[in-house]
């Protein structure tokens, strides 16, 4: 039977992909973007199969109205993918309020809201999966990106405690993690903060850093979720490119090996408290 998804910021990069992937194997789609328009090539291609919905994530009535929509005209919703989302560039001094406020306005509590706007729904048909765009960037840090990686670190502590809170009603939840791809997420849809000299070398060294990271093909990532929202048990968290796997295992060994050596201060800090 083929499935039912509503995926946010469709209009380009993984949102693109995965809504494609969908579509071109059958399934249908409430297919979400700032604006709806952008959506229109793949109204041509597959008339019916897709729903353009016209959407701003940080709007939290918008995304309970847009969910209401999709329901309404499909019947049921089996795929939740929250992909709305950017990259902040800056260093944690050089980030001003506002650009951070945003940020945790579209990559945080744009999934909170329609997570929220989804779980009455698939609690009631007993089913359903929720995918998470998170990031490599929500599991462990890099320079330069600490408003991003804030971001999806909140996501990632949030949807770890969902996922144990829906489990009984047959709600399946996975965070994707990817690693560098050939979008334009550091590019035209990012946000950068005004450089200060201090930072210089920093930014510098960051850039040339970048320059061997071997980006992975957008289009092979819609062929990957349809394998992960096929799965009869999909995993809690999955990596998304081989980057990740160079990086990952190495700090949380890193991780154990300080909790460890600093076990006595954390067994004084216990004190003798019943």
């Amino acid at each position: 039977m083929s499935k039912i998804w509503f995926i946010t910021g469709s209009s380009r990069g993984f949102g693109r992909q995965f809504a494609q992937a969908a579509l071109e194997r059958g399934d249908k789609v409430a297919a979400t973007a700032r604006n709806a328009d952008s959506l229109a090539d793949l109204v041509a291609a597959h008339g019916d199969a897709i729903l353009p919905l016209t959407l701003d994530v940080t709007d939290r009535s918008a995304a309970f109205e847009a969910v209401k929509r999709a329901h309404a005209h499909f019947g049921r919703l089996d795929v939740v993918v929250n992909n709305a989302g950017y990259g902040l560039f800056g260093a944690v001094e050089e980030l001003t309020e506002r650009a951070v406020r945003e940020q945790m306005e579209t990559n945080f509590f744009g999934a909170l809201w329609v997570t929220q706007a989804v779980l009455p729904i698939l609690r009631a048909q007993g089913s359903g999966h929720i995918v998470q765009i998170s990031s490599v960037g929500g599991v462990i840090t890099f320079p330069l990106v600490g408003g991003y990686n804030a971001s999806k670190w909140a996501l990632e502590g949030l949807t770890d405690s969902l996922a144990q809170e829906v489990a009984g009603f047959g709600i399946k939840v996975t965070l994707v993690e990817p690693g560098s791809f050939a979008t334009d997420w550091g590019g035209s849809s990012a946000a950068f903060s005004e450089q200060l000299p201090a930072y210089e070398d920093v930014h510098a060294t960051v850039v040339a850093n970048l320059a061997g990271v071997r980006s992975g093909d957008p289009a092979a990532a819609g062929p990957a979720l349809l394998k992960v929202v096929d799965a009869e048990n999909p995993p809690l968290r999955v990596f998304f490119g081989e980057f990740p796997l160079h990086f990952v295992p190495q700090v949380y060994a890193e991780r154990v090996k300080t909790w460890q050596e600093w076990a006595d201060v954390a067994a004084q800090a216990q004190g003798d408290a019943a």
